[in-house]
């Protein structure tokens, strides 16, 4: 099944929130974007890790928890990462077409 941005931030929201501590509803998104990954990464690559060479439409969603930025990639299938500072690649190049 194919998630919409709308499911896919609202679940991010509940992992940022349990994880941080802080109420979900004084979370922020700075970003909620369709993209396609380059590879099955999801642009978030671990070191020593096999990807599908593939391209994956998803999501990136910046999400604001007091001082804290947090940087989620997903798939369209609802499936995130939480991408530590220094490991994301940006997105595949535009013309591709996204949900």
């Amino acid at each position: 099944m194919i998630a919409t941005l709308a499911s896919v931030t609202d679940a991010v929201l509940s992992d940022a929130a349990q994880r941080t501590g802080v109420k979900k509803s004084e979370l922020v998104v700075e970003r909620a974007e369709a993209v396609t990954w380059a590879d099955g990464s999801l642009g978030c690559p671990q070191p020593g890790a096999m990807y599908t060479m593939a391209l994956v439409r998803g999501f990136h969603i910046r999400v604001r928890a007091g001082g804290e930025l947090l940087d989620y990639h997903t798939s369209e299938r609802g499936y995130f990462v939480l991408c530590p500072a220094g490991r994301a690649v940006d997105p595949a190049a535009d013309g591709v077409t996204t949900r």
